[in-house]
């Protein structure tokens, strides 16, 4: 066998019957800029900038899931209850969330397949249907959310004159704007979200310079790690809110948008480099926005009275009461990042919708009709939400609260096929991580799992009363670690049951 044929993933793109990412006319063409054509397939070309712009835009869609109206709320009660101390958290949660972005890169690049597909694969059909009903269910939790935050930035500008059903139905409509921009070209969608990114940017560093928050005490907080009993739930919330099940889904799919050529290991292993670059660089700009509004909110109201009850649906009315109009009153500044933040996060949804039901169903359905039903399964129960809880902003938290709980169930549904999957020589040939990030990787993993599942104890221990509801509790609890339990345990017996494979039938042979 030719040295080549080891370099390569067992699973190939040849697979016409599959639904795939992306047709060959819609990636973006990478291979022969600022290169000689007789390049061999081994070496890595040398670094190209205009290659790292052409790359540039699968990790920036990835990073707004960590700008959602969800992550938002979750740092302005950071800032607002901790003050500066749990920045250092904000960015110690944030590189983790970059490590699991980058595996799922890897992924993806390396197979040439997202991972809804291998799951689709790997997994017998009773498994696979329970993970991708896990994936629908935690993409329609984070849907409810961030369609909530634009709807609840709609009224912001509108002066209450829109309610919140109003504004969701408008925010339903990105659906068509997602759809139209997708018809224009890959560039012109990615051009899309970095405006809504950059938006969030001006925004939220507007308020940042209103508020002056203490450069001394941010840096302190980056860098002094410090946690109290009376934060832990907010510190909890922080590295509970940075990974989304369906973003690991959605940046293994995005990756694939550029055309590269995986005969080669080196065009691989570019494509790897530029990614990792391009996917790091959004997660810091992420970071900076996460870190302006966490400061804008210690520096507004940690220590006071009104701390405890600030949420998404109260925060700009509070920054008004405070720092009053100005040039342009805050209030309306506040809203115009949530507006963003809300839109960008809907319509990255709607993507990450299509290639979770493309792949784990090999659906052949059209991508209008994919998107407009991914779509509806999260608006029509969020118009329900809107009209019920529209006048109460306790109703609304506690819906919230509720639905953080829905997508931290899904976290290890996501995350543990992503880890066998990305450790498997079968599948990624020499692209498999290796032992020492195998082994951090899966720290990392256990972490955000223990800690929310620290989440859901908390949670379920104050809200699960009388015998029936603890009853049914118990049972779904036991069969939820029972599956986590059967992910882990067919990753490592496949792998260690592959590695046997070989030296059997040699001793055959012999």
């Amino acid at each position: 066998m030719p040295p080549e044929d080891n370099l390569l993933p067992l699973l190939s793109d040849q697979d016409s019957d599959r639904d795939a990412a992306y047709e060959s006319g819609e990636k973006v063409h990478i291979v022969g800029i600022n290169e000689p054509a007789e390049e061999g397939s081994l070496g890595v070309p040398p670094f190209s900038w205009k290659k790292l712009w052409l790359f540039t835009g699968p990790g920036f869609l990835m990073s707004i899931a960590f700008l959602d109206p969800g992550n938002l709320e979750g740092d302005l009660q950071a800032g607002a209850i901790a003050g500066y101390s749990l920045l250092w958290l904000l960015m110690w949660a944030t590189a983790m969330g970059l490590l699991v972005q980058l595996l799922s890169a890897r992924l993806g690049v390396a197979t040439g397949r997202h991972l809804a597909e291998l799951c689709r694969e790997e997994y017998p059909t009773w498994a696979r249907m329970i993970l991708w009903i896990m994936a629908e269910l935690a993409l329609i939790g984070a849907d409810i959310q961030e369609v909530i935050g634009s709807a609840i930035a709609i009224k912001i500008l509108s002066n209450g004159a829109l309610p919140l059903w109003a504004g969701v139905v408008i925010t339903a409509c990105d659906c068509f704007i997602f759809l139209f921009l997708e018809n224009y070209g890959v560039r012109k969608l990615e051009a899309f979200f970095a405006v809504l990114i950059a938006t969030m940017a001006v925004s939220f560093a507007w308020m940042f310079g209103e508020t002056k928050p203490s450069g001394i005490e941010l840096l302190l907080g980056v860098l002094v790690p410090k946690l109290s009993s009376k934060t832990i739930k907010q510190a909890v919330g922080v590295v509970g809110c940075i990974i989304m099940p369906h973003n690991v889904f959605l940046h293994s799919a995005l990756v694939q948008s550029r055309e590269i050529d995986q005969s080669k290991k080196g065009r691989v292993q570019e494509a790897l480099n530029y990614y990792s670059i391009e996917s790091a660089g959004a997660l810091v700009i992420s970071f900076i926005i996460n870190l302006f509004v966490t400061t804008v909110f210690a520096k507004a109201f940690y220590g006071t009275e009104i701390a405890n009850g600030i949420g998404l649906v109260n925060a700009g009315q509070y920054l008004q009461e405070k720092y009053g109009g100005g040039l342009f009153p805050i209030l309306y500044i506040w809203g115009i990042g949530l507006l963003a933040a809300g839109q960008s996060s809907t319509i990255t949804g709607t993507y990450a919708g299509q290639f979770i039901m493309g792949g784990f169903l090999n659906l052949k359905l059209k991508k209008w009709l994919r998107a407009l039903i991914t779509r509806s399964c999260a608006i029509i129960p969020t118009i329900i939400v809107a009209l019920v809880f529209d006048t109460s902003e306790a109703a609304l938290d506690v819906l919230n609260e509720w639905l953080n709980v829905l997508q931290s169930i899904q976290i290890p549904f996501a995350l543990i096929p992503l880890l066998c999957l990305v450790s498997k020589e079968q599948i990624m040939g020499t692209f498999k991580i290796g032992s020492v990030l195998k082994t951090v990787a899966w720290l990392v993993a256990a972490l955000v799992i223990v800690i929310n599942g620290y989440l859901l104890l908390d949670f379920f221990s104050s809200e699960v009363t009388g015998v029936m509801f603890t009853s049914v509790v118990s049972a779904f609890t036991g069969a939820y670690l029972a599956f986590i339990i059967y992910l882990i345990s067919r990753g490592f017996s496949l792998s260690a049951w592959r590695r046997l494979l070989p030296s059997k039938q040699t001793q055959g042979i012999e």
